[in-house]
């Protein structure tokens, strides 16, 4: 079969032939409509991160949108999600015409939401959702802040607030291309970021009518700092990652007068019951346009350039590569 093979770490992966997949009990076979190319997978091929350097060659791609060709579980035909894994164990990805994936990490796609928004969505989108409703516990009416409301999970994070019946969400960006993408998302007001906390705050301040309940923070450093500073009583601020650095400070002040609570999330710390109904709600509300995150089509053989452009350019665009 035709796929995206890495063969040396660090590098771009070369479009080309590869094995077919084996038969492996537990396991579909999925023929690949869409793949996104998401950070985890430039990270995973560096060699680099903490899941140790995978094999050589393999086939890259963490998660995809395809359709079941033969499995024990799940019916032949049927429209799925899916995740490898590729990159955090020895297995071939999502970059290629087939996939072997385990059954547990198939779940069904509702019938209206097109290949690309729902492999574009993915795992960011089960993120955000987790974020608002598992960790923070948002209620009806609350405020949400979202950083960095031009990437992929803040994007999501705007429309799931929206869904979930929030009363205002903000978005922090950064650029002019951000802010366009967290206003498409459904953001009511969007402030630009300066390094200069005090600053930031007072625009944050503003923007909310004076505090937040809520706060998805895929950012954190100067960006988690400031926005900790306009908390309401009770208020969450629920960090997914480190793009704006990996420290930020927090008043003791701030933290104890408004019994605030700063929470921590990852997709690795929910059961698959979770991410299936995460990714389920997510795509739903994506095929009815209340959920949406900005996506560019490449075909597999133009792996390289959107390899590239994911590690150097807009991150806030999901480059998704159909076979």
């Amino acid at each position: 079969m035709r796929a995206a093979v890495l063969t040396r770490h660090g590098e771009p992966p070369s479009y080309g032939e590869h094995p077919e997949p084996a038969d492996v009990p537990g396991q579909a076979l999925v023929r690949v409509a869409a793949a996104p190319v998401v950070p985890l997978d430039l990270l995973c091929a560096s060699g680099t991160s903490y899941f140790g350097p995978p094999p050589l060659p393999y086939v890259p791609g963490d998660q995809g949108v395809g359709v079941v060709e033969r499995s024990a579980v799940h019916t032949t035909g049927t429209r799925v999600f899916f995740i490898t894994a590729a990159g955090r164990v020895p297995r071939d990805g999502s970059l290629a015409e087939r996939a072997l994936v385990p059954d547990e990490d198939v779940i069904p796609l509702p019938p209206d939401v097109p290949d690309e928004l729902a492999a574009a969505v993915g795992l960011s989108g089960v993120a955000a959702w987790m974020a608002l409703t598992w960790r923070a516990q948002l209620e009806p009416g609350e405020r949400v802040l979202v950083l960095g409301g031009g990437g992929a999970v803040g994007q999501a994070a705007v429309g799931a607030a929206r869904v979930l019946g929030a009363s205002r969400v903000v978005a922090l960006c950064r650029s002019d291309a951000a802010e366009a993408r967290a206003r498409t998302a459904g953001a009511a007001e969007v402030v630009r970021f300066t390094d200069d906390v005090d600053v930031l705050a007072d625009r944050l301040g503003t923007a909310l009518g004076g505090s937040v309940d809520v706060v998805v923070d895929p950012v954190f450093g100067r960006a988690a700092t400031a926005a900790s500073r306009v908390l309401a009583p009770c208020g969450r601020l629920v960090n997914l990652g480190g793009m704006g650095g990996d420290t930020a400070e927090f008043a003791s002040s701030v933290l104890r007068g408004r019994t605030a609570a700063v929470l921590g999330y990852t997709n690795n710390g929910i059961t698959i019951e979770q991410r299936r109904e995460a990714l389920t709600a997510v795509t739903t509300h994506a095929a009815a346009g209340r959920i949406t995150v900005a996506a560019e089509q490449l075909p597999l053989p133009d792996v390289g350039e959107a390899w590239r452009r994911q590690a150097t350019g807009d991150a806030g665009v999901r480059f998704v590569l159909r076979p």
